[in-house]
């Protein structure tokens, strides 16, 4: 077992055609919905609420926000969900929004089978906006005066773009006693390939690919570690997180407190640390991305800021109290 993490995780680490990214997540074991439409439902409670937040190359030029919410439940076998995505990035405000409903299934060919395998698919409205007015063109340069006031010369069509937009996935999951969990899935987004250009020429958008895998090792009562991957293809473009946490239980059989600590690499891009700390059924997360790419002359080592936050409702279940007949003649 150890010896095939070990293997994945070398082959991962020097695959060099790895290229990261400006959008996306540290924390991507933290935002289910987003990672894998087989992972809604897929949580021990009733409802589940996720929060998630990140800033970037505020130090380099007009900051890259994206925030993302979610919420999903289960009944019997069936998960459901919904999300809501939104990123705005550079001066124009390239802002992308998303509203996502998702939908899983619970396969599980025997009660007492160690394997779980979940289907889901999602399908939601993409919309795509820019503020052409943001910009500066030649045009408006008079010798060595710049006028605002200038024509730009540009025959901008239009600044929207709404689309369909379908993702398939499916997550498996394996347990070990009460020691070992592996959780992995594969997924497909932008499955139909929407037109994303705000000219007359059609612009599709590629599809993306995600592929991650979580395993959780139970080293003590008190210890464990939580080593995970996740690779993303997207066109031309790759990305991949490695990396580890681990996790100190400072609750009990009554109560679910712990710390979380992990170091993680974004090929090519940068080194994030995460924070994270559990109390009942909350969650929250920090991280920080420390920059190694390209730019790293003009970010000066700094990248990014993440957060996350979660919450488990469990719903309240009496006691089933069995009332016993008592015979007449007593």
């Amino acid at each position: 077992m150890y010896k095939i993490i070990f293997c994945l995780f070398a082959i991962f680490s020097f695959f060099e055609s790895s290229w990261g990214q400006d959008i996306h997540w540290s924390q991507f074991n933290d935002n289910q919905l987003f990672q894998n439409p087989g992972n809604a439902g897929h949580f021990d409670g009733d409802y589940r609420f996720i929060g998630n937040y990140r800033d970037q190359w505020r130090s380099v030029s007009v900051p890259f926000t994206t925030f993302a919410v979610s919420a999903d439940a289960h009944r019997k076998n069936i998960g459901f969900g919904l999300q809501i995505f939104n990123d705005q990035a550079g001066d124009g405000k390239l802002s992308t929004t998303e509203v996502q409903g998702t939908l899983s299934y619970l396969l599980k060919f025997r009660e007492t089978s160690p394997h779980i395998f979940r289907p889901g698919i999602s399908i939601g409205m993409n919309h795509r906006q820019v503020n052409w007015d943001a910009f500066t063109f030649n045009s408006q340069y008079t010798g060595y005066i710049f006028d605002p006031n200038a024509a730009t010369n540009e025959n901008f069509q239009s600044s929207r773009k709404t689309n369909l937009n379908i993702g398939i996935g499916f997550i498996h999951e394996w347990k070990q006693n009460q020691r070992i969990k592996i959780t992995s899935g594969l997924g497909l987004f932008n499955l139909n390939q929407p037109n994303q250009g705000f000219y007359n020429e059609v612009v599709k958008r590629d599809q993306r690919w995600n592929l991650f895998s979580k395993i959780s090792i139970k080293l003590s009562e008190k210890w464990a570690i939580i080593p995970s991957l996740s690779y993303t293809q997207q066109g031309i473009y790759r990305e991949l997180n490695f990396g580890s946490s681990a996790r100190l239980n400072l609750g009990n059989s009554d109560l679910n407190k712990a710390l979380y600590f992990g170091i993680w690499n974004r090929n090519k891009d940068a080194a994030f640390i995460t924070l994270g700390y559990d109390y009942s059924n909350l969650f929250i997360g920090l991280s920080y991305d420390i920059n190694h790419s390209s730019l790293l002359p003009a970010s000066n080592l700094r990248g990014g800021v993440e957060i996350s936050i979660r919450y488990i409702i469990h719903k309240f279940k009496p006691k089933q109290i069995i009332h016993r007949v008592c015979p007449d003649y007593i």
